[in-house]
């Protein structure tokens, strides 16, 4: 087999974006750093020596060079020993200044964040996580619960950040370090000492591409990051093993770490429902004797018994019920408020510690005065306090079983890799030794596998041996099974269906495909999109507000009642006016919810994200999903989007004395080192001639002065002669003449819809290729859904005119502009939306960077195997055009679910705010006692979640059916 680093398909099928403006490196992991910056003020040699001398002197420094001509300075170094801000410190202390000085050590980590409840929750943890010394940028994720963070290491680490969180009251844990890290979790056995610890370590730190080694000598297990070009987990379990010495025997294991993320989750349902129950345990007797059993004569009438002066048996025993629920059950308010309040800002806890506070202590206060007095008479709420605490668990808890179904989809993302993989040994003639099965995290780059039938492929690899059809719908939700053949992908977690396959493992861990779509879509699901504004916006005034409506409402009511103002008879009986009032005041406390606000945006973005994910359709976030339900125009590139991207050479027509296999040898020596399509048929058809020929030359002819002109063609030197290849415009602008002949050749093929690849050697046509490329089946019924959705369709491509033309004809685009180079598409892109219009680039990413960059909405299309996606906003892994109307069409499901999350959040307090001041009791007698409050406030946040959860249930609008 071939050592692993020297298979040269090293590229992941997925790149990673998050559209940080900063340089993010693997730096925090790596044994030694390098930084690179420019010094004013040195002028000679002698200068760049001083430094160097200064710089060599600290220690971990291992090298430094400095320029004397452009006075820069690349200084290796190793960051436990020494930080990049201390050498530059160093540098100054000499008299030098140090200018460009970038950060270019950038860490990144992910927290899972514990206690947030609201808007207000989250800007309070990323104005604290902003304000830590070396932190770059910070995006919360309420709905997600986590926080990611990207920081300079030299200045700080996740465990201040995890410091600065717990300083604000919430909890925090570290789901992970570094971004498309490769990690290795290893369980030791046969450690008897410190001594076997060292051992090992040393044995692991020797290994060639070992990055970084984290040792738990108390539980056995260490975490070794690795660079799987050059090593791998099996490597390092062997090297564990062969660290054994005499009859000191170690065995390592791989042992999969609990998820942070879902065992945090787990134990905050536990934890609400535990909290619940318990609350319920006091709460239903103080409920009964308070509502019940005094209306149930004679059965109730042992709780009107006076135990001192006016003091009974019934309000005393709720007393003493109620105490737990309010103080220990109810601490977590207490302490978020604190908390809350300690920031300077507030949240629901505020609200309901207000609520039941007033509730429990002018019931005491209730209690205490009939103790001490024979005559006074009046009524508690101690009811109130604990039910409306019992309620308000109670809708945390379904809210955050509701919450944990929002990343349903992504989570079955997860889990598609199967656990155990077949490893193949072979000889150095390519046959079969042995096989044996193993765990999937052990297969290493280059690894050989077996994929029976009915099996999942584990990893990311090409077939080199075999036949078989694989259902991709897991991934890409194609539901016709794809056939596969030697030279072909497969994708991790997809279904060999009836064929046997050899594969070779060409992305491992985190650069699978599988692997890339969950980190693509976890960033998506943090970045928070500019319809949040709104709720961000309100929050800052919402809990001031209700406090300020919950006081006047108690004042509407007590300085009326006081004064005579309403009838007696609206008094309850056993009540008096300051009661009513403050029963009308605790009800606008907690019944007004600003987590419902909070809520609306992210779970319906999370559900969306993670639901387009499972159809094929990888969406970057808020931002584009905001920007997609805009859309008003879509423009398409031609070759790859709208056709099917395979052009094929249909025929071949000489304009000189050249013979048709010279033109071929000498066209396809120009365009071997080219990417484009077109490029490859031209190879392909030489291929095929020679093929059908029987010709002995096996080589392509060599090549020099290449060079691409992007949109135009590619220029090259092959035998000595000067060969030109690409299309007419290309030619012209070398001042080769295009004879009639010529012209009447290009435009009988461009009639026909086929693309003139024109040849000229020395400066003169030798003859030229007429090349098609079928446009793809489903392309004209997109096309019309578009136009039924008010989008209009626009076609924008390097092709001639008259091809152009013919391919928009046939799908029934309108517009077209042809003979455009990549730039150009950029530049019509900022022509429509100089109008006023909401732009999407659809391209197939090989040449369409500038364009998505520049679009609105950038989508690469059949990018999910081959193409880097940084430049685009959604990603559609299929080459199929539906998935264009799907992005779009979910993209608007999404905003209208959004908007009326906010209709019903906003709705519900406009109208549940003034029932609960009592607007309706003078007409109806209808009042909204506190408790129920606190459960409709419960409702509104689950309502809001149930509403989001219901994008799970999105089904694609178009979807076409090959013939």
């Amino acid at each position: 087999m071939e050592e692993n680093g020297n298979y040269d398909l090293e590229a992941p099928l997925l790149q990673h974006s998050d559209s940080v403006a900063v340089t993010i490196s693997q730096a925090s992991l790596v044994k030694s750093r390098t930084v690179m910056f420019k010094i004013d003020g040195v002028t000679c040699a002698s200068c760049s020596t001083s430094i160097e001398a200064a710089l060599s002197a600290l220690d971990g420094v291992e090298s430094a060079m400095v320029s004397p001509l452009q006075g820069q300075a690349v200084v290796r170094y190793r960051p436990e020993s020494v930080s990049a801000k201390t050498i530059k410190e160093t540098i100054d202390a000499i008299g030098y200044q140090v200018n460009d000085f970038l950060d270019q050590d950038i860490a990144v980590c992910r927290l899972r964040i514990k206690g947030m409840a609201c808007t207000s929750c989250s800007e309070s943890v990323e104005r604290a996580l902003s304000m830590v010394d070396g932190v770059k940028k910070v995006m919360v994720g309420l709905a997600l619960e986590e926080a990611k963070i990207y920081f300079d290491p030299n200045v700080t680490d996740s465990n201040q950040l995890i410091n600065a969180i717990e300083d604000t009251g919430f909890g925090a844990d570290l789901i992970s370090s570094g971004e498309n890290d490769n990690k290795a979790h290893l369980k030791l056995e046969g450690i008897t000492s410190v001594k076997d610890i060292n051992i090992i370590q040393s044995s692991l730190e020797s290994i060639e591409g070992v990055n970084h080694i984290e040792m738990d000598a108390a539980e056995c297990k260490v975490t070794v990051s690795y660079d799987p070009d050059l090593t791998g987990p099996r490597s390092l379990i062997q090297c564990v093993e062969g660290a054994s010495q005499g009859s000191n025997l170690y065995h390592a294991s791989l042992y999969v770490p609990p998820r942070q993320g879902e065992a945090g989750r787990q134990q905050e349902i536990m934890s609400y429902r535990n909290q619940f129950l318990w609350s319920c345990l006091f709460s239903i007797p103080v409920f009964l004797f308070s509502m019940v059993l005094p209306m149930l004569h004679p059965y109730g009438n042992w709780l009107s018994r006076e135990v001192h002066n006016k003091l009974t048996i019934g309000m005393l025993l709720r007393w003493i019920l109620c105490t737990p629920v309010q103080f220990i059950i109810g601490r977590r308010f207490y302490l978020g408020s604190y908390h809350a309040l300690r920031r300077g800002s507030a949240n629901m806890d505020v609200l309901v510690s207000l609520g039941t506070n007033a509730a429990y202590f002018y019931s005491m206060y209730v209690s205490l005065k009939a103790l001490t007095s024979n005559s006074f008479e009046g009524q508690d709420f101690f009811e109130t306090s604990s039910m409306l605490i019992s309620f308000i668990l109670l809708g945390k808890y379904l809210e955050v079983l509701a919450k944990g179904k929002t990343s349903d989809a992504l989570a079955k993302l997860s889990v598609l890799a199967p656990e155990m993989a077949i490893l193949l040994h072979l000889d150095g003639e390519g046959n079969i030794v042995s096989e044996n099965e193993m765990s999937t995290q052990l297969i290493q780059r280059n690894d050989v596998l077996k994929i029976v039938p009915g099996s999942k492929v584990p990893v990311d690899g090409i077939v080199i041996k075999g036949q078989s059809h694989v259902n991709e719908s897991m991934i890409t939700g194609e539901a016709r099974p794809v056939a596969k053949k030697p030279g072909e992908k497969v994708i991790g977690g997809t279904l060999n269906e009836n064929g046997y396959l050899l594969v070779r493992a060409t992305h491992v861990g985190s650069e699978t495909a599988l692997s890339q779509i969950v980190q693509l879509v976890e960033a998506a699901q943090l970045a928070r999109a500019p319809v949040q504004k709104l709720a961000d916006r309100i929050s800052k005034y919402f809990v001031p507000a209700v406090v300020a409506a919950a006081f006047l409402t108690w004042l509407g009511w007590f300085i009326p009642g006081e004064v005579g103002a309403y009838p007696k008879c609206w008094i309850p009986k056993a009540m008096d006016g300051f009661e009513l009032a403050l029963q009308f005041g605790i009800s606008v406390l907690v019944i007004a919810c600003p987590c419902a606000l909070g809520l609306a945006t992210p779970t319906a973005v999370m559900v969306a994200t993670g639901k387009g994910a499972s159809q094929g359709v990888l969406i970057k976030g808020g931002n584009a999903l905001e920007n997609a339900y805009k859309v008003k125009t879509v423009i398409f590139d031609k070759t790859g989007t709208l056709t099917v991207g395979k052009p094929h050479v249909v025929s071949t027509m000489i304009f000189s004395s050249m013979s048709i296999e010279e033109l071929c040898d000498i066209a396809a020596a120009a365009e071997a080192n080219s990417e484009h399509p077109i490029a490859k048929a031209v190879v392909e058809h030489y291929k095929k001639l020679h093929e059908k020929f029987g010709s002995n030359k096996e080589n392509i002819s060599e090549v020099s002065d290449f060079e691409v002109h992007p949109g135009l063609g590619v220029s090259g030197s092959v035998g000595g002669k000067v060969v030109l290849v690409g299309n007419k415009k290309f030619v012209q602008a070398y001042n080769v003449l295009v004879s009639p002949t010529v012209e009447d050749y290009m435009t009988e093929s461009e009639q026909l819809a086929r693309t003139c690849v024109l040849v000229a050697v020395d400066g003169m046509i030798a003859g030229a290729f007429a090349v098609t490329d079928p446009v793809k089946p489903e392309a004209e019924q997109v096309i019309s859904f578009l136009r039924s959705m008010s989008i209009s369709s626009i076609m924008v491509t390097g092709d001639n005119w008259a091809t152009a033309t013919a391919i928009a004809r046939e799908v029934g685009i309108e517009r077209v502009f042809a003979e455009t180079d990549p730039l150009g598409k950029a530049e019509k892109i900022k022509e429509f939306q100089m109008k006023g219009d909401a732009v999407a680039m659809v391209g197939d990413g090989i040449n369409d960077s500038p364009a998505l960059v520049a679009a609105d909405v950038g989508m690469a299309i059949g990018a999910g195997t081959d193409v880097a996606i940084e430049a685009a906003d959604i990603v559609l892994i299929k080459s199929n055009l539906e998935d264009v109307v799907t992005a779009i069409d979910l993209s608007r499901k999404t905003l209208s679910r959004i908007r009326l999350n906010y209709v019903w959040a906003l709705g519900y307090n406009v109208l549940g705010v003034p029932i609960a001041a009592g607007i309706l009791f003078p007409f109806t007698g209808i009042r909204l006692p506190p408790w129920l409050a606190g459960a409709c406030m419960a409702a509104s946040s689950l309502s809001v979640v149930c509403s989001s959860l219901l994008l799970q249930y999105y089904k694609k609008p178009l979807q076409i059916q090959d013939a």
